[in-house]
């Protein structure tokens, strides 16, 4: 296999879904599993295919567990793919195409699909200027101003020149938050010639409700904050309060378990920002 392309994935109790990751990745390219300190034993999964596998001792986020992943790889572009994130064939080499193509590409998506094969097309952030403007999806390469972390494609000199994923964000925005940092330093493209399928919400158990809303406020304090937004702590907590009592959500334990975690993750944010801290 001769690929440019190192994938880096990460797993938090998410083993059920990652082997249909890893059977698309297999001639594409090289893998490298983060297992983010969950209790399931992904050695025998990733033996099985091939895959360089990264223990961490605890859950310190996403971005933190991507970060670690990449410092394994040597290849010219990472691909960083979600665990319930399923590629379609030629996906990488597209991508690897596309940024021969385009010297100025920093990052790029490809076209992410839902698991009913519709697209998922994101234009729209709370850290671009107005929110960003929704547009269909592009039939052709295009540049776009923001891009979704479910399938990021970038190139690994400017993503260790930056940093990496932001350190300071558990989980959330800290997609956005690296794509706005990667524009400065050329332009972010959506590659539809690429393909992958996102099977949203089964990468982590749905008992998780309570603490994904938790650090979903948490983390848009925190990028609110770093972007200088106005109104950090109400834009978090507003929306909260106010998600408790949508029709929807009063008939689903779920929804509800996720709208107080964002309420007690804003309130906690008030104090330091959202700033993240491992224990």
């Amino acid at each position: 296999m001769t690929s440019a392309t190192t994938v880096v994935t990460v797993s938090y109790n998410s083993s059920a879904v990652l082997r249909k990751m890893l059977e698309s990745v297999v001639g594409q390219a090289e893998c490298v599993v983060v297992d983010n300190g969950g209790n399931d034993n992904l050695a025998p999964l990733a033996a099985e295919f091939g895959a360089l596998l990264v223990r961490r001792d605890q859950n310190e986020g996403f971005g933190r567990g991507c970060n670690a992943g990449a410092t394994q790889a040597r290849t010219e572009f990472l691909f960083f793919v979600n665990p319930d994130v399923v590629l379609g064939q030629g996906c990488i080499a597209a991508l690897e195409t596309a940024a021969r193509r385009l010297p100025d590409l920093v990052a790029a998506n490809p076209l992410v699909l839902d698991g009913r094969g519709r697209a998922q097309f994101k234009t729209t952030s709370i850290l671009l200027p107005g929110g960003g403007i929704r547009k269909a999806v592009p039939a052709m390469a295009e540049p776009v101003l923001i891009l979704t972390g479910c399938a990021l494609f970038v190139r690994r000199s400017l993503f260790e020149r930056i940093g990496g994923f932001d350190p300071s964000i558990f989980l959330y925005h800290e997609d956005h938050d690296i794509a706005i940092r990667l524009g400065q330093y050329g332009t972010l493209w959506h590659i539809p010639e690429a393909q992958v399928r996102h099977i949203a919400g089964t990468g982590a158990p749905r008992t998780a409700a309570w603490f994904k809303g938790y650090h979903m406020a948490r983390s848009r304090c925190y990028v609110l904050h770093k972007y200088r937004r106005p109104l950090p702590f109400l834009r978090a907590f507003v929306p909260a309060v106010g998600g408790l009592f949508l029709p929807h959500n009063l008939f689903s334990k779920r929804r509800r378990l996720r709208s107080l975690g964002q309420i007690v993750g804003a309130l906690s944010a008030w104090r330091d920002k959202g700033v993240y801290l491992p224990r």
